[in-house]
């Protein structure tokens, strides 16, 4: 990492951003995971909000790396370095109902909304005002998914 010895803020915004990197390919996975393994009534429903929502949050993964590199530092390099900094935890029942499926999602959704607050809060410590910005759109998807998800559990 390419960052001043002293420069606390410049660290902190690094390590939200490639959380954020983390829980956002975390996320696509489990929502692509939901969308193979849906079954029941909703199906098609489901199907097509899960994949509207994955493609959604991997449109966002070249994005958050490159403010990760354009802030000096290094992005998250495997599987093994995403797991060790999500916050999403991994779900391997393909067997889940409907209902669980799309309360995880909310829940997880929720989660993301934290991390990319602290995104929020960390870019403006370090004066990054392009990431500043742009989180603020991250965090507008992040809500919708939210919204949707829960508009779909009533």
């Amino acid at each position: 990492m390419m960052t001043k010895a002293g420069d606390n803020s410049k660290v902190q915004l690094v390590e939200a951003l490639n959380g954020a990197l983390a829980d956002h390919l975390a996320l696509y996975l489990k929502t692509k995971n939901f969308h193979w393994h849906v079954a029941g009534p909703r199906f098609r429903d489901l199907h097509l909000l899960f994949d509207e929502q994955a493609k959604q949050l991997i449109a966002l993964v070249d994005t958050i790396g490159e403010r990760v590199r354009k802030n000096g530092a290094e992005t998250q390099t495997s599987l093994g370095s995403v797991t060790r900094s999500t916050a999403i935890a991994d779900q391997d029942d393909t067997a889940l109902d409907a209902e669980a499926m799309v309360a995880e999602l909310k829940a997880d959704n929720l989660t993301l909304l934290d991390r990319l607050r602290a995104v929020k809060d960390a870019s403006e410590e370090a004066g990054d005002h392009a990431t500043n910005g742009m989180v603020d759109d991250w965090i507008d998807q992040a809500e919708e998914r939210v919204w949707f998800l829960t508009q779909t559990l009533k």
